[in-house]
């Protein structure tokens, strides 16, 4: 009880700064909503959808890796921090020139079909190169402080960031049309650049906090040693390529859906569907939040704890307290969500009901969540085991079904189909990886408490 109880204080203060920087995070969506209407919503909703299918490929699923040969080569510690920060700088480097060199056609490709100004997607492509290779080079940084345990720090970097960001968010959306609109002091000035309503000030914003981010991470870069290892550096890159292809298809679970609603859909409802889709969306957020939480502080502690004797069966108990836990937050947030749908709310009545016309996707979202929880959990067997080639063959599965079934429903089923198949596919990849878990490192979860658990709360809310 001990150990579990060291997990959970560890977890605890993770969640925190998590679930205070996403809540606050959350909180900007009220504001998004308020200002601009849905069409321009699924632009930023979209953008930010591309950057987490880029974020994946940067990252090259070295953060997995570092923690993986830092328990596995503890006496190549400083050579693991060095070598896996390495590789995602190459892969930055790589990024940047690439995306620099075809900057207009990536673009013109965005914006086909679309009102906004081609300038306008070529600044926001720009901003968002910027913003995928600063927060590349934070990864490492931000691991290794996992790895100290240094929780606090974490949590501070993190709120830092996040305020940050909003901070900016509330000086660009609402402090400088303040200003011109009373004709304060600098309201000149602004008239000669400032562009209200114009969602590239949220990106501005974004590569701000990254920024802030790195340097408050410069204490850790300052650590790395630059002695590059050939040899341990091939014995890496085979570990993450399955890691790396595996965060990529669970980006596209997570995402491509609302690149295909932007693609599929007739140009003239396209960007207003993502819009409320993504809008939505966010009302899933608090569960999200959980689980990313839970995420930060079990890889640390389930790579620590390998070792151990019992290691199964407390990565059994952790499991039950998982599945109760998240199955309480699903069942508060269906139960309140009359109550959560005022957050993205606008301030005009027709596009606040806009924004509501997509509520019904909430639930299904939340157990595709529950879903994605537990299949987090049950993932940890290959990571231990150095299969990573499964964790590569669940996630591509996911992946394909994501695709196909996207390509065939959303043309006629909207958001709706995305939604369900987000649900289908997550269910699958939970599925097979405990089905393949069991027979490849058995770990002796309790089923019948579990899958109880889980159906409860889905019963109580779904009829």
């Amino acid at each position: 009880m001990s150990t579990i109880k060291k997990f959970a204080g560890q977890t605890a203060i993770y969640g925190l700064s998590t679930v205070f920087s996403r809540v606050l995070n959350f909180f900007l969506t009220k504001l998004y909503v308020g200002v601009y209407p849905a069409k321009v919503y699924g632009i930023f909703t979209k953008m930010y959808s591309y950057a987490s299918l880029l974020n994946a490929v940067i990252a090259f699923g070295m953060e997995t890796t570092f923690f993986r040969y830092l328990n596995k080569f503890e006496e190549k510690k400083e050579k693991v921090y060095s070598n896996t920060f390495l590789i995602i700088l190459a892969a930055s480097v790589i990024f940047l020139s690439f995306t620099t060199l075809f900057l207009d056609i990536i673009a013109n490709w965005l914006q086909e079909g679309k009102t906004v100004g081609n300038r306008d997607y070529t600044l926001f492509v720009k901003y968002f190169i910027y913003i995928l290779v600063v927060d590349a080079l934070a990864v490492i940084p931000f691991a290794k402080v996992r790895a100290n345990g240094r929780p606090f720090r974490f949590g501070l970097i993190k709120t830092i960031n996040i305020l940050t960001f909003i901070g900016f968010n509330l000086v660009f959306i609402l402090l400088l049309p303040a200003i011109t609109k009373h004709n304060w002091v600098g309201a000149s000035f602004l008239t000669t650049w400032y562009r209200p309503g114009w969602v590239g000030y949220v990106f501005i914003s974004n590569l701000i906090a990254s920024i802030v981010t790195l340097v408050l991470l410069l204490p850790e870069l300052f650590l790395l040693k630059w002695n590059f290892d050939w040899s341990l550096t091939k014995n890496m890159l085979l570990y993450s390529t399955p890691v790396l292809i595996a965060n990529i298809s669970f980006i596209i679970n997570e995402n491509v859906d609302k690149i295909f609603l932007g693609k599929l859909l007739p140009e003239n409802i396209s960007d207003q569907q993502v819009g409320i889709y993504g809008a939505c969306a966010k009302l899933a957020i608090f569960l999200s939040i959980f689980v990313q939480a839970f995420r930060l502080g079990a890889e640390p502690f389930f790579f620590s704890y390998a070792k151990n004797k019992n290691s199964g069966n407390v990565y059994a108990q952790i499991m039950n307290y998982f599945i109760i836990a998240i199955s309480i937050i699903f069942v508060g947030l269906v139960a309140n969500i009359e109550i959560l749908k005022h957050f993205i709310g606008s301030a005009d009545p027709v596009q606040r009901q806009i924004y509501w016309s997509g509520l019904k996707v909430v639930p299904i979202l939340l157990f595709g969540y529950v879903s994605l929880g537990i299949y987090m959990n049950l993932s940890i067997w290959y990571k231990l085991s150095d299969q990573t080639r499964y964790g590569l063959y669940i996630s591509g599965i996911g992946a394909i079904l994501t695709i196909i079934l996207n390509l065939i429903f959303i043309p006629k089923y909207s958001y709706m189909a995305s939604a369900w198949i987000s649900l289908i596919a997550y269910a699958t990849m939970m599925v097979l990886s405990y089905i393949l878990g069991q027979k490849n490192y058995p770990i002796p979860y309790q089923l019948n408490v579990e899958t109880d658990a889980a159906c409860t709360g889905s019963n109580r809310n779904l009829y």
